[in-house]
């Protein structure tokens, strides 16, 4: 799966914007907890994290997993990190943008070197952009690369990118979602869509803060530190250990955290459970900023689906304000049913107003349809819903969908499963509505793009709508940002009023930590938090 701010068409006009949004250094580390100030450091602590999955796959420009890109993220660096608005920020590259507009760069903070002592240069950035190209791994840096053309290394810390045409959102975006990997270790492996990166050949090798070292399936990950690591200050992770430890669920993950057997959960925290935690002894909880959002898919594929109508009848069984009160704790707000959020605020327009829960209109929707009810009111129409058991608020709201569509007469299964085989359902189009989240939808020509073209990555709906594609294509070369925005407008209302992607709330998250352990960089998203790599590696242990 998985596991993503995300310039007038003259060239001098785009280098001049998208340099304006370079920067020069990281962001420095900081905590939303003073736990653990004014106390004595521990040397050299382990520091233990929950997740709820094991890992599919080590390869970063494969894996797209919740577990995946947490473990691979300490491993393998991005070019670009991200801020709460979607704003990318430095991390490997400390500039980036456009020569002309089908070229762009990046240049790299020098001195970078991978855990096998080699010096990491633009030539592993390049290697790592080609071959992701021409092998088309299944992961999110391939969706990203549809006008990418070719990557060069001009010198040991610049790399220049060709664009097949002009693409906007192409360098901040490629330059966010994908890892570097070493060229000395991946390219004698052959394809990188088929190397394993198993650490059976001696081991992985690292340029993130952290190595992995001994994997034990369904039980830990254990992972150490990289001496060198220049993005925080000293140059050295706090910890001398990072284990990620996995447990069966959310609740077990929580048990274990107030009894001391971990120091933080990865994943974010239902919401039933942030008030609780707030207020026991031991336990920081930390705000997350979300830029992502929960929605339903209806594969368009199927005869009943690929109707509007129809599309629009579910849209107005579910009721959004019940299960964001109730499931959520008011801890969400509605989007407008729009694919942007009202965080996005250069983009948002919000006279798109969220779908009615109506399940009478709804009735009536399905009869205009031709769908004729029995004797008990049920229409001959039955949908199977999958979502992912290991994703406690969907697995709450999923239950109310379905009574929902029960009101207007509509028959929902669901069918809950555990995430691996969810990711694989979900890629291979085995379901009639699909009911998940999108983790960071920071860019919305590159989210559209790949949500709703019809090659898209992430096109859930298999929707191919040619004015709705024409906009996306439009939008992606218009440089000059005041020029993009009503484009991009016209397609979200586009989306909205064809119900090709039922979007239903933006989530404000939380996770949670032992209070003795301070210092953690908060990023926006689940798949940031306070496990991205500058954080785990400015973590702090206080003794008691």
């Amino acid at each position: 799966m998985t596991p993503r701010s995300r310039v007038a068409a003259a060239v001098a006009a785009a280098t001049a914007v998208i340099l304006g949004l370079a920067a020069c250094a990281p962001e420095a580390p900081g905590s939303g907890s003073d736990a653990g100030t004014g106390g004595q450091a521990v040397a050299d602590p382990t520091l233990t994290i929950a997740t709820t999955t094991d890992v599919v796959n080590f390869n970063p420009l494969v894996g797209n997993s919740r577990s995946d890109y947490w473990i691979t993220n300490l491993m393998y660096p991005h070019l670009l990190s991200i801020g709460a608005d979607g704003q990318k920020a430095p991390e490997l590259a400390e500039k980036w943008g456009y020569v002309n507009s089908t070229t762009g760069f990046y240049e790299l903070k020098p001195g970078m070197k991978w855990s096998d002592g080699k010096p990491l240069t633009a030539k592993d950035v390049a290697y790592t952009l080609n071959a992701v190209k021409k092998d088309a791994p299944a992961g999110t840096l391939y969706g990203q690369l549809t006008n990418f053309a070719s990557a060069t290394a001009v010198s040991d810390t610049r790399v220049e990118i060709k664009l097949s045409k002009p693409d906007a959102s192409l360098i901040p975006e490629i330059g966010f979602w994908g890892n570097v990997v070493p060229q000395h270790v991946f390219e004698p492996a052959g394809s990188v869509a088929a190397f394993a990166n198993d650490g059976k050949n001696g081991g992985w090798v690292s340029a993130g803060p952290y190595v992995l070292k001994s994997v034990q399936r369904g039980q830990s990950y254990t992972m150490e530190r990289v001496d060198n690591y220049p993005l925080v200050p000293g140059g050295k992770p706090k910890a001398a250990k990072v284990v990620y430890r996995v447990y069966p669920d959310v609740n077990a993950e929580i048990l274990s955290l107030k009894n001391g057997d971990v120091d933080a959960i990865a994943n974010t925290l239902p919401p039933a459970q942030v008030k609780n935690l707030k207020s026991t002894p031991g336990i920081t909880v930390e705000e997350v900023p979300g830029l992502g959002y929960a929605h339903l898919t209806y594969n368009m594929t199927k005869p009943a689906l690929a109707k509007k109508d129809v599309r629009l009848a579910l849209a107005q069984t579910v009721d959004y304000n019940a299960i964001r009160k109730v499931v959520l704790q008011d801890q969400a707000v509605s989007t407008g049913s729009s694919p942007i959020m009202p965080v996005l605020k250069t983009f948002y327009d919000d006279s798109l107003k969220e779908y009615e829960y109506n399940p009478d209109a709804a009735r009536k929707l399905l009869e205009q349809a031709g769908y004729v009810a029995d004797g008990n009111g049920k229409f001959p129409l039955n949908f199977r819903m999958i979502y992912s058991l290991q994703d406690p608020v969907t697995t709450q709201w999923a239950n109310l969908v379905k009574d929902g569509a029960a009101k207007a007469g509509v028959t929902v299964q669901l069918q809950g499963l555990e995430r691996n085989t969810y990711l694989a359902k979900t890629n291979a189009g085995d379901f009639d509505i699909y009911a998940g989240n999108f983790a960071i939808m920071d860019d919305p020509a590159t989210n559209m793009a790949l949500t709703y073209l019809p090659k898209g990555a992430i096109n859930y709906s298999y929707v191919d709508d040619p004015q709705l594609n024409a906009l996306i294509e439009k939008a992606r070369v218009t440089f000059d940002q005041k020029e993009q925005v009503p484009i991009l407008q016209q397609a979200a209302k586009l989306v909205h009023d064809n119900v090709y992607d039922n979007v239903m709330y933006t989530q404000n998250l939380f996770v949670a930590h032992r209070s003795e352990w301070s210092g953690f960089s908060v990023k926006p998203s689940e798949l940031l938090s306070i496990v991205n790599p500058v954080s785990v590696a400015s973590a702090t242990k206080t003794a008691k």
